[in-house]
């Protein structure tokens, strides 16, 4: 990943290759990007995210920080809220918006990769993410359910 953070000038622009991965908490494979980690950032995070066909994040918050997504490519859903009873569908060229402190997930339940670029009000990438095992079994309640509207609509 080039220089640590302790080693870059505060008064330098820096390029990531996005060529590094790492396994992030919330069960999902990351593409190393701007962070406290890689390049010193105080203020935010960004880095992007290819959702598998059937993937999904464990259930998550990320404490008094923001989220802001952009979809590149394919579709996915977003499950949130306090028992993950919301959720919202996106595909390429939206952008999402979800608040600190929202638990939340997302879920990929069609046949193609889904990739984002995805970025917090959080310089550190995976210091502040708050898993939720407690949701877990709403989360797989809600994604069969949306399974079944899924292959119910696409056999009519």
């Amino acid at each position: 990943m080039g220089s640590s953070p302790s080693e870059l000038s505060p008064n330098a622009c820096h390029v990531i290759r996005a060529t590094d991965t790492y396994d992030g908490k919330q069960g999902l494979t990351y593409v190393c990007g701007i962070a406290a980690e890689t390049v010193g950032s105080k203020g935010i995070c960004m880095h992007l995210l290819t959702v598998p066909p059937g993937g999904r994040a464990k259930a998550h918050l990320h404490e008094n920080h923001e989220t802001a997504i952009y979809v590149l490519d394919g579709e996915a859903v977003t499950l949130y809220g306090e028992r993950l009873q919301h959720h919202i569908h996106t595909r390429k060229g939206d952008l999402v918006y979800i608040p600190a402190g929202v638990p939340h997930l997302p879920v990929n339940i069609s046949d193609k990769p889904t990739s984002a670029v995805i970025s917090r009000t959080d310089p550190n990438e995976q210091e502040r993410v708050v898993l939720r095992p407690d949701l877990e079994p709403y989360a797989e309640e809600k994604i069969a359910s949306l399974r079944a509207a899924r292959m119910a609509v696409g056999s009519t």
